[in-house]
């Protein structure tokens, strides 16, 4: 799988803040993996990655998944883990919505939606791998070994 032992970088030069990435995300993570369906969606998909300004660089930015991730230590519930591969994972069906990882999370990369967090978990059932790498049009995201 191409997620193994991988984070992903975002190239600050290449991005052009033309938000594929979310676009991609939020598909992948809708029910019906395709756009047009997607948008009709309730609740419509939810990016995990974003894109922003900082000081006039352009970034896009998710979870980092840290090697001593800060959100597993805060989850109560124990729906933050780490997984084999070194990444960070949520399993919605333990989360109680308490909202502690998004406290202590130093990158701000953990939403939520309704009564769930919601993180980059790098396309874990697409054995393509991660869809922000694959639909960005400059190539500024990249997957590199941890």
């Amino acid at each position: 799988m191409l997620n193994e032992g991988k984070k992903i970088y975002c190239d600050v030069s290449k991005c052009l803040g033309c938000r594929s990435c979310e676009l991609a995300c939020a598909v992948e993570h809708s029910k019906s993996k395709t756009l047009f369906n997607a948008i009709k969606e309730e609740p419509v998909p939810i990016h995990r990655r974003r894109v922003q300004a900082v000081d006039e660089i352009i970034i896009s930015d998710a979870c980092h998944h840290c090697e001593d991730a800060p959100c597993i230590s805060a989850c109560m519930s124990g729906a933050m883990y780490k997984a084999e591969d070194g990444s960070t994972q949520h399993i919605e069906e333990k989360c109680v919505g308490c909202w502690m990882c998004i406290m202590v999370c130093p990158f701000a990369a953990i939403s939520r939606q309704t009564k769930l967090a919601l993180k980059c978990d790098l396309c874990k059932d697409n054995e393509k791998g991660p869809q922000c790498i694959i639909s960005c049009p400059t190539k500024a995201l990249i997957s590199k070994e941890v």
